[in-house]
């Protein structure tokens, strides 16, 4: 620019006043003569010596510079009416703070120096519309290298223009780490939570969900009305809705089955017996078939449903002192005692899973130490194997898959629940948390992520999630739920829900909600 013409440096002066006014928010810069290079200072003079141009750049290109401004940020649309530009840069600033769009206007702009200014973070727009750049540098800021610069590592991978070594600052285990090297697999964006998406107005015990004429349903059991209620998802007011009930006395499980396509439903009763329900297509309707007998589910607490081979099953724990923790088989026409398991445990709950290939019972009580149960093929009956060890009196016990590894999680109410993972012989310890009132520690997958959730009378339910580097669950998040007594994860139209039973409030459904903290 030093051998332009004076109307080229009428122009470069137009458009540096032009800029300054701008980025300056109007107020009047002082109109010093304009030398080859226009540079603007923290006391808005227009023009001074700048030597911070590379002498690399060619000296006939239209250019803008700023060093030592007062301005705090370069907000969008800085340049719109400097079209021509072709060089900016930006030295020893105090701005921290570059907008969206910022660039914007500027497609012939082939050389942008943002040296030695306060910046830690720079948006991920910021650079659109500049389809001419071919030198870029970014020395001199102290960039925090978290989630929000995920989408500069990933710009550097792809842009043509050459970009000038640039240098982490933050956080400490990537301080002075070349910003050029990094890779976007390095940064872990992706985050997930729970939030509130529906209140049901009732207090409730188990929730369960079953696929149904090709629809996913829920089913909760409403222990103060006695009442088996039916949830269906209304895909126009994108909301869960009931369309139907079993009404029965202080009901406390409503546990759905699906075999050849119909659907039947074992409500567990504390008073008036417990039942069996067979869904109507033609009246649409539910209708009692069966009664379960009195003599040995006294005291129900829990309901497992499983298959082996090609026979049907559903177990009832027991909890009073005389009844008796039993297996009932689908013959075709309905449901039998097959086996009834140990007597006088007051069994609280039961859980059917397979470990090593083979079918087994785990039966949890108040009384003893919770017992696992082996298929016996020869027999077709369940056969006592062995307790787990230095666990007493565990409220519940639900177990999960990591891979090929078998897990449980063991409930207790007041004390330490646990976490086990089998050995090949046996349950061996693998991780303690304090339980306060806690009579649901249940383990559910949604998707790739793994939780488990400890639910509490006396303060907040916590949820767990499974870090796969430290093979064991880290805290998560905190819900509100008032006496919690199960959670169920819902899949259906492309949203993931849980469900949270409340004993004593109301019960929640929980939309899973996953957050990228690059975006």
């Amino acid at each position: 620019m030093g051998n332009a013409s004076r109307p080229f440096r009428r122009i470069a002066y137009f458009l540096c006043l032009l800029s300054v006014l701008l980025l300056t928010e109007g107020k009047k810069p002082v109109k010093p003569k304009c030398p080859a290079w226009c540079t603007c200072t923290k006391d808005n003079a227009l023009c001074e010596n700048a030597r911070s141009i590379p002498r690399s750049v060619p000296p006939d290109v239209i250019s803008l510079s700023f060093v030592r401004s007062a301005f705090t940020k370069i907000p969008e649309g800085s340049f719109l009416l400097t079209p021509s530009l072709q060089l900016l840069l930006f030295t020893s600033n105090t701005f921290d703070v570059i907008s969206d769009d910022a660039f914007m206007g500027l497609p012939h702009l082939e050389y942008l120096f943002i040296e030695n200014n306060s910046i830690k973070s720079i948006s991920r727009n910021t650079f659109r519309g500049l389809k001419s750049l071919i030198h870029l540098d970014l020395r001199g800021n102290a960039f925090n290298c978290d989630c929000k610069l995920k989408w500069l590592v990933e710009w550097l991978g792809s842009t043509n223009a050459t970009v000038e070594d640039i240098y982490c600052e933050n956080p400490p285990e990537y301080k002075k780490r070349k910003i050029n090297s990094l890779s976007p697999e390095e940064f872990d964006c992706i985050i997930t939570e729970f939030e509130v998406y529906q209140s049901l107005p009732y207090q409730s015990l188990s929730v369960d969900t079953f696929s149904y004429m090709n629809d996913e349903h829920v089913v909760i059991a409403q222990p103060f009305t006695g009442k088996c209620i039916f949830l269906e998802w209304d895909h126009v007011e994108v909301m869960f809705r009931n369309y139907d009930n079993i009404t029965g006395t202080s009901t406390v499980v409503c546990k759905p089955i699906v075999i050849e396509s119909q659907l039947y439903v074992i409500v567990a009763q504390l008073f008036g017996g417990s039942h069996i329900y067979k869904r109507d297509i033609f009246a649409n309707k539910f209708i009692k078939i069966q009664d379960i007998e009195i003599l040995k589910i006294r005291k129900p607490n829990d309901i497992e449903t499983f298959r082996i081979a090609e026979d049907w099953y559903f177990v009832v724990a027991d909890s009073s002192k005389a009844g008796f923790t039993t297996v009932y088989k689908w013959n075709g026409n309905g449901f039998y005692s097959h086996q009834s398991l140990h007597a006088w445990y007051r069994d609280t709950d039961v859980e059917y899973l397979e470990i090593s290939g083979k079918p087994h019972l785990i039966l949890s009580s108040s009384s003893q130490r919770p017992v696992i149960y082996q298929w016996n093929k020869g027999t077709n009956e369940f056969v006592k194997r062995f307790d787990i060890q230095d666990m007493e009196d565990a409220y519940a016990v639900k177990h999960f898959k990591v891979k090929e590894d078998v897990y449980i999680c063991l409930t207790r109410f007041i004390g330490d629940s646990k976490v086990m993972k089998w050995g090949g012989s046996a349950f061996l310890d693998l991780q303690r948390m304090p339980s306060r009132g806690s009579m649901v520690f249940q383990p559910l997958q949604i998707n790739n992520y793994q939780y488990a959730i400890l639910g509490s009378d006396y303060s907040f339910t916590q949820v767990y999630y499974w870090d796969a580097e430290k093979a064991k669950f880290v805290k998560f998040q905190e819900l509100n739920v008032q006496a919690p007594r199960s959670f169920i994860h819902v899949s259906i139209d492309k949203r993931d829900f849980l469900f949270a039973s409340s004993f004593k409030g109301t019960t929640l459904i929980y939309k899973h909600v996953i957050v990228d903290l690059s975006a």
